[in-house]
């Protein structure tokens, strides 16, 4: 009975500490969630949803990338380390995002197809 009870509250523990800490991160599978990480990190500063501004719009960027299978971690690279050259001559500067922010905004960006 002690074990039973002991996994019981295990259990629960383990579900209450995974619903604190989805709504502490955010779902960035949202538009609303998607649009606190890119407001945090300034990233709509050049970028918008579906229109050029300094740097391409997220539909074009996923468009571009659609059938490219590394896409994720090229996408990942440039924003961390910056560049220029792919969308023409104006750079991107680096951005430090945490690897878990980084993933769900490129996954968010790849997903506006």
């Amino acid at each position: 009975m002690k074990n039973a009870r002991t996994r019981t509250l295990a259990i629960c523990g383990a579900a209450f500490a995974w619903t604190w800490m989805q709504s502490a991160i955010g779902d960035t599978t949202d538009d609303a969630g998607a649009a606190q990480l890119l407001a945090k990190y300034n990233c709509q500063a050049c970028h918008a949803a579906d229109k050029q501004l300094v740097g391409p719009a997220f539909k074009d960027i996923a468009a571009k990338y659609a059938d490219d299978t590394a896409a994720p971690a090229k996408l990942a690279q440039k924003i961390k380390s910056g560049g220029s050259g792919v969308w023409g001559s104006t750079p991107m500067p680096p951005n430090n995002v945490p690897d878990a922010d980084l993933e769900a905004m490129v996954t968010w960006i790849l997903a506006r197809k």
